[in-house]
């Protein structure tokens, strides 16, 4: 039998190579398909025995999906190279991502901003975690939550009375989880966009980008809003205690999150290539270099290059499969789904494209977290849908606005199904189950926000997008 550990490096080397047979597709040295997908199926192979079983039920879906096709008589061969080089690319892009998290969760300077932001006073604390929150989740994706849901946890327990550490225990995460959220809407290291922009013809990340940012405002700025307006009244004091620094703990992130956007950016707009493929390069990159400068400092945090790739490659990347096998089979199952669900669409009679495209546009926004609270991870149900309904041709808008609908949708399923990894961090630590995080805290910050970003993309899809 072979050992569980070296499962878990070759699976850990499998997910290396494949980033970097897809970086190199991006970068048109193509490579062949078929080699992306068999090393896609092989990581899906390899790690479906060292999953637990709900990961494993993903698995055995695609594989009864893909069986019904061929059974059907569909074009199921084609079908399924194009799951798993949807597989590949989620795959590749996670991979590239971690790299940075690995290097950023180890930094001292990103734990003490943290904590600094986490024992701000009551009346700007919300605001402080919500931009930690966003600026965070820029650079460690959901590393955010729990490293800021950690330190706020923290700072609150440090109350006596239960009441008043209740309260500020879920305020607090609550900033954090909505900051997160407001990230997915145009961050160019977010799945939301990177896979939304893949799936929708025509569209790019320097056109969603606009929108992009006017959903985020509204997602923080809803957020603060509410809190300000319904913050609970306490009878006793409440503890304030002296945060430790300045803001100017706030420079080495700005000085990274300015780096990224620099290179990224700037070889968008030299070079015609998609934003993903810049940042699977561009990314690990960065994180090898800052790692480079850890170790040179000789960080507490750091250790040896060599010790931090050993640890990156035999612990940190294998202790991701779970969350590897959910989005690479999420990314597959959408794909070979949507032309099964087809034909059963058109025998009940509905013609999607006889909708007004101003009622497909503004569904979009609700129906995405509608499907999450059944279970379906934003991934799988945008996959799905997105070959069903008509183009942005045929709706008579722009690509782009197509795209601000989905991720405005996207987001709002980050705050609301009890499926996503976000509601399960924030319910683990405010001791809370997920369901009661998405429908009990964020329902009515979701009936409001979603109401506002409906509006908002229709304004922009009718109004400014001509």
């Amino acid at each position: 039998m072979i050992p569980t550990p070296l499962i878990d490096r070759f699976a850990a080397t499998l997910l290396i190579v494949l980033t970097g047979l897809f970086a190199t597709k991006e970068w048109g040295l193509a490579p062949p398909a078929l080699a992306i997908e068999l090393t896609a199926l092989t990581v899906i192979a390899v790690l479906f025995f060292r999953v637990a079983l709900p990961r494993k039920a993903f698995v055995l879906t695609g594989m009864a999906l893909t069986l019904w096709m061929a059974i059907s008589g569909q074009d199921w061969i084609n079908t399924a190279r194009q799951g798993l080089d949807k597989a590949a690319f989620i795959a590749a892009f996670f991979t590239a991502l971690s790299t940075l998290r690995h290097t950023a969760e180890r930094a001292q300077a990103l734990r003490k901003l943290g904590a600094f932001l986490a024992a701000q006073p009551p009346g700007r604390r919300y605001a402080a975690l919500t931009a930690g929150g966003h600026a965070f989740a820029l650079v460690i994706n959901y590393g955010s939550i729990s490293l800021l849901g950690g330190l706020a946890s923290h700072a609150a327990s440090a109350e006596a009375d239960p009441v008043i550490r209740g309260h500020r225990t879920r305020r607090m995460l609550l900033a954090i989880q909505r900051g997160f959220v407001s990230s997915l809407t145009w961050s160019p290291l977010a799945f939301s966009l990177a896979i939304t922009i893949a799936i929708v013809p025509g569209a790019s990340w320097s056109g969603a980008l606009g929108p992009g940012l006017v959903s985020a405002t509204i997602i923080a700025l809803s957020g603060w809003a509410m809190d300000s307006a319904f913050k609970p009244k306490v009878a006793s004091p409440v503890l304030r205690q002296k945060p430790e620094g300045t803001w100017a703990l706030f420079l080495p992130l700005l000085a990274l999150l300015v780096l990224l956007t620099a290179m990224i950016g700037g070889i968008y707009a030299m070079a015609d290539l998609r934003i993903v493929g810049i940042v699977m390069v561009i990314v690990p990159l960065i994180a090898v270099v800052w790692a480079i400068l850890q170790s040179l400092r000789g960080a507490e945090e750091a250790g040896t290059l060599h010790e931090r790739a050993w640890v990156y490659v035999s612990q940190e990347l294998p202790g991701y499969r779970g969350e590897v096998v959910l989005l690479m089979m999420a990314g597959f199952i959408g794909t070979v789904a949507a032309p099964v669900l087809q034909p059963i669409i058109l025998s009940l009679g509905l013609d999607l494209g006889a909708l007004p495209a101003g009622l497909v546009l503004g569904a979009l926004v609700w129906l995405v977290p509608l499907l999450g609270q059944i279970g379906m991870n934003p991934i799988l149900a945008v996959t799905m849908i997105a070959p069903l309904i008509p183009s942005a041709s045929a709706l008579g808008v722009s690509p782009n606005a197509l795209v601000a609908a989905i991720v405005a949708g996207w987001s709002m399923s980050g705050v609301t199904s009890p499926f996503t990894a976000t509601t399960l961090l924030i319910g683990a630590f405010g001791k809370v189950s997920a369901l009661r995080v998405g429908l009990g805290w964020n329902g009515a910050y979701f009936l409001v926000t979603a109401g506002v970003l409906t509006g908002w993309v229709l304004t922009y899809a009718f109004l400014l997008a001509r």
